[in-house]
């Protein structure tokens, strides 16, 4: 009789904290999660961490030279890793934690956070119906892509995508659109100076880095990675969307740098993937942390 592992306790029986349970089924769908503690706001930094001492530079990118193991670094510390969820460095703040909260950016979305009536009525004459959360105040409306951050972007209407964390407050209703341009101008309307927001989040194709040289001898070299990466998508048997990212990372590592792989061999790992019970979102979400994992 196979054993199975019962995520809701910890290696020596004990009950996992509520947050912590809701945490690991997040990461499953590829949210990257951190805990808050009373307020929704991130824990503080650590001693050694403290006034960004680490030399890290959370508020610039999504990881800085800092290798705090504790979740002291806001948003930048927000990960996929179960591993490091469960850590013992982590184990206190599960304890003390009041919410969960995931990081938009990281997994390539954008939640247009609507803190009263008037911002939500404003919404639906303006923004295209997408999935909707009820908040405490209003509603998040989260779209498929990610754009910077920005606050006070008109009366009661807040964008939380890259280097910014939302709240979770359950799966929501409706189906979610793509980011519309409406959304994008938001943030550029009162800032134009700032740096132009990311594209949409569609599947990129990796470009070649500078001067570099391709590493396939011939097609056949490229084509037997992507049916391997498709064959072991298929063979996969449990943990699918682990199987996927890590299959998505394998093949961006071998194949990913020199500019050679196409619309058609993403294409082909996506309909593997989606044949295994995958959804397009998901694989979008997957090849972009895979991308942000390796730098791309």
């Amino acid at each position: 009789m196979t054993q199975t592992t019962d995520i809701t306790r910890d290696p020596a029986g004990s009950a996992l904290p509520a947050h912590l349970r809701t945490a690991l089924h997040l990461v499953e769908l590829g949210l990257p999660v951190l805990p808050l503690r009373e307020g929704k706001v991130p824990f503080g930094n650590c001693r050694t961490c403290k006034d960004s001492a680490c030399g890290d530079r959370p508020h610039m990118k999504a990881a800085g030279p800092c290798e705090c193991p504790a979740p002291c670094h806001g948003w930048a510390a927000a990960t996929t890793d179960p591993h490091i969820l469960t850590s013992s460095a982590w184990a206190r703040a599960w304890r003390q934690a009041a919410a969960v909260a995931y990081h938009p950016g990281g997994a390539a979305l954008t939640v247009v956070d609507l803190d009263n009536a008037d911002a939500i009525a404003w919404a639906r004459e303006n923004l295209p119906a997408t999935k909707t959360v009820t908040t405490t105040r209003g509603e998040h409306w989260i779209y498929l892509g990610a754009m910077t951050s920005r606050n006070d972007v008109r009366p009661g209407v807040d964008i939380k995508s890259a280097w910014s964390y939302a709240r979770w407050l359950g799966p929501g209703s409706g189906r979610m659109a793509l980011l519309p341009d409406a959304v994008r101008a938001l943030a550029v309307k009162e800032a134009p100076a700032a740096a132009p927001a990311p594209a949409p989040a569609t599947v990129v194709v990796p470009a070649p880095l500078g001067d570099a040289v391709c590493r396939h001898r011939s097609p056949a070299y490229l084509e037997r990675g992507i049916a391997m990466g498709e064959q072991r998508i298929k063979d996969a048997s449990e943990a699918i969307h682990r199987t996927v990212y890590r299959t998505f990372l394998a093949v961006l590592s071998a194949h990913g740098w020199c500019g050679c792989l196409t619309e058609n061999h993403i294409g082909r790992l996506f309909t593997a993937a989606q044949a295994k019970g995958e959804s397009l979102r998901h694989c979008e979400i997957a090849w972009t942390n895979a991308r942000a994992k390796l730098g791309m």
